[in-house]
């Protein structure tokens, strides 16, 4: 049985790195995010107008503790979701987990390329996106650390970027 938890902070490729994983070693692919939308039939900005941070924090612990018992599956989390309750500690339990890390510039360059909408980064210029992102990472990174693996994940920024950061991580997990 494998299951592998991919952890880091928006942008670093967690879903991209996941579902390429997954691909290659025939496993399930779960994003937190999407399970979670796909479970309450609303979308995670909705659920956090609804509900605030705190709501959403909950509803996502009581969902990763629900997809982190699944066999054979490669799961990524969102970016908050090792920082709340006992989760980098129940992750840790469940499987093997691995941080994606990348440098706070390069993870500002992702967000700002992509499409999804992010509660936490509505209506941020972007020196204050690189800012919060700093501020975020001081208070993140002591939770990520915990995972048992870690991947650089900083120069990831094309397709056969991605296939070598994949053959990384399998390597790192002994797959």
């Amino acid at each position: 049985m494998k299951r592998i938890i991919i952890i880091g902070y928006m942008g670093a490729g967690k879903t991209t790195v996941g579902k390429a994983l997954a691909k290659e070693l025939g496993l399930q692919f779960y994003d937190l995010d999407w399970y979670i939308e796909s479970r309450r039939h609303k979308t995670v900005p909705q659920i956090f107008a609804e509900t605030g941070e705190e709501g959403f924090r909950k509803i996502e612990h009581d969902m990763l503790h629900e997809v982190a018992e699944f066999e054979d599956v490669v799961i990524s989390c969102g970016g908050g979701t090792p920082c709340f309750f006992d989760n980098i500690d129940y992750m840790n339990g469940q499987g093997q987990v691995v941080y994606l890390k990348a440098e706070p510039e390069v993870l500002c360059k992702h967000l700002k390329m992509g499409k999804t909408e992010r509660p936490l980064l509505k209506g941020k210029s972007s020196d204050e996106l690189l800012t919060f992102i700093n501020e975020q990472l001081s208070r993140r990174t002591p939770f990520y650390e915990k995972a048992r693996y870690q991947l650089d994940v900083s120069l990831m920024d094309n397709y056969e970027k991605i296939k070598i950061s994949v053959s990384k991580l399998r390597e790192l997990v002994g797959i």
